[in-house]
This record gives C-alpha cells, sequence and structure tokens, in this order.
C-alpha cells in the first residue's frame, strides 16, 4: 500500500473519532447542567483545558464561558480540533484515496460534512436541547460510519491503519475525559468524595458510554473504581488498555510480524513497551503516583507513538 493512502486512511478514522470525542467533551458539561444544585455554576474551561485547545482559545475569545466553548468546540475553524474541522480533515482524506475505499465510506463522510457544515449558520443561538440533539448526531454519525467501515472493507493493511488511528485516538481522549474531572472545580475541599463530586464523576462515565457497563461491574460508584474501569479493564471498548491492545494487533499485522519473534521497528516498539507498562500497572499505583500525572505522562507517550508510527510508515524517503 502506497505511504500516501496508508496516510489518508489512518488520519481520516482518527479525525472521525476526534470529532465524536468532542461531541463527548460536551456532553460533560451537558449531563451535568442536569443534575447540578442550583448553587453550584456551571464550568466550561477546564474541556478546553483538559484538551490542551486553551492556548488557541484565548487567542480568539476573552471568556471561556458556555457560548464561546461551545462555538470554539463545534463550529470553529480556527480551531483545528473543532467538530467541523476533524470532519473537513476527514473528509480531504477521504476524498484523495476515494479509489481505496468503499464507496458507502466516501459518501457517508461527504454527507455527514456538509450536514454540519449547514448547522454553523445561527448555531451561537441554539439553546441547549438543540445543541444535545446535535451532539447525539455526531456520536451516531461515528458509530454508523465505524459501522460501515466494518461491513465494507476487506481486513487488509488500509482496515488495519484505519483501526490503528481509531484507537490511539480513542486511548488518548478516554484519558482526556478523567482529566476533564481533574481541572474541574468543586466548591470547597469538604465537597471531595461528597454527593456532588460523585455526580462529576458519573457525568464522565456517562459521556464516554460507560455508565451502564461499569454498573454491572462495580457496585459502588467511587473515582478508584471508574479510573481503574476506564484505564485498566481488558473488556471494555474505550479503556485504555483494550484501545492499545487492539492497536497493537493491528500495527503488527501491518509488517506480518509474529508477535513470538518480537518487534520489527520502533514503532512495534514503542506501542508494545507502554501496553505492557499499562497492563501491568494497578490501580493503586495510579493513584500514588497521582491520576493526573499519570494521565499526561501517558499521553506524552501516546503522542510519541503516534509520530513514530509517521515516521516508520509515512515519512517514506525515496531511495536514491
Amino acid at each position: 500500500m502506497l505511504s500516501r493512502v496508508a496516510n489518508s486512511i489512518y488520519w481520516m478514522n482518527r479525525y472521525i473519532e476526534r470529532a465524536d470525542n468532542y461531541a463527548r467533551f460536551i456532553s460533560v458539561n451537558f449531563n451535568l447542567a442536569l443534575d447540578l444544585p442550583p448553587n453550584v455554576p456551571e464550568q466550561w474551561e477546564p474541556l478546553i483545558v483538559a484538551t490542551a485547545d486553551h492556548y488557541n482559545f484565548f487567542e480568539h475569545y476573552p471568556e471561556a464561558n458556555r457560548e464561546n466553548v461551545l462555538y470554539f468546540m463545534t463550529f470553529d475553524v480556527n480551531n483545528p480540533n473543532s467538530i467541523l474541522s476533524c470532519l473537513y480533515s476527514a473528509r480531504e482524506n477521504a476524498r484523495t484515496i476515494r479509489e481505496s475505499i468503499s464507496k458507502e465510506m466516501w459518501e457517508y463522510v461527504n454527507q455527514i460534512y456538509w450536514k454540519v457544515k449547514d448547522r454553523v449558520e445561527g448555531s451561537k443561538s441554539w439553546e441547549l436541547a438543540r445543541y444535545q440533539g446535535f451532539l447525539e448526531e455526531i456520536k451516531s454519525g461515528s458509530q454508523l460510519f465505524y459501522g460501515i467501515v466494518d461491513s465494507t472493507i476487506t481486513r487488509g493493511e488500509g482496515w488495519h491503519f484505519g483501526q490503528l488511528g481509531k484507537l490511539l485516538e480513542r486511548a488518548d481522549k478516554t484519558t482526556r475525559f478523567l482529566d476533564v474531572k481533574y481541572f474541574t472545580l468543586l466548591p470547597n475541599v469538604d465537597a471531595v468524595g461528597s454527593p456532588l463530586d460523585l455526580l462529576l464523576w458519573s457525568s464522565v462515565l456517562k459521556s464516554v458510554s460507560a455508565y451502564n457497563m461499569f454498573r454491572q461491574q462495580y457496585k459502588v460508584v467511587n473515582p478508584t473504581n471508574i479510573v481503574e474501569f476506564l484505564i485498566l479493564d481488558k473488556g471494555f471498548p474505550r479503556s485504555v488498555v483494550h484501545c492499545l491492545t487492539e492497536a497493537e494487533q493491528s500495527l503488527y499485522a501491518i509488517s506480518g510480524t509474529s508477535f513470538d519473534h518480537g518487534y520489527s521497528n520502533l514503532a512495534e516498539k514503542k506501542l508494545s513497551k507502554i501496553l505492557s507498562e499499562v497492563q501491568f500497572t494497578e490501580i493503586e499505583d495510579i493513584l500514588t503516583t497521582g491520576l493526573h500525572q499519570f494521565l499526561d505522562a501517558f499521553q506524552s507517550s501516546n503522542n510519541d507513538i503516534g509520530q513514530t508510527i509517521h515516521n516508520t510508515y509515512f515519512d517514506l524517503k525515496p531511495v536514491n
């Protein structure tokens, strides 16, 4: 497969996943808005801090209020990670490789981009209910896209590059969902462990569609169990360890390397190493290190893996 095609498939899937996760980020606060006591104000700045978009945000907006953050994360073209920008980038990647993906994939990516593009005008005056409906469409749309991929694409190199992009992006964003809780300020220190604190944690679970699966496995909703579930659970499809496990399988499938013979390139080495580190980590280790510190270190390592994959497969130099 041409490196150009592989790169576009990888990023098309990664951008679709990013758009889905940005819709979920905003849902964190929407879930809270329905349940917060009237004396507790909404907080929107934690969303842009956890996604590392706050520097860009404050270059264009004076205040991180609901209206500004919502527009910035959904429709603002000055934000390369906004839902609209991600769908545009996904569409452009799909457009350049139409001959290498299914007709249904291209048509759907093209359709959902224009559907969102047409919503920009007047979106700043939307009520919360309309925003919630829009975000649900984005989340449902990403699931529909992955359903189309699974049912129309041969399980070859292209499919594995798509899986790799989706899973690395998902692992990164799961850690950032947990970080939203870290950056959300409670009214006072005494609120730690209170019903309000647990409400914040539950909103994180709901936003990653993990609440029901979590309750089936744990009787008690507490921060320790939630962190363990979203990072270390091997069966939940959005947990960090599950995403890395599936990503590793796709990475080795691309090179044709057998696990029994070890890694064949630096990308495989780094991904296998971070997976092993997470697999052999226990929840007590994470809490001892500090949740935010653990998540921050993981995000840096995950970004490094993405860059190494780029260097290994997409940044190929011509042979002299």
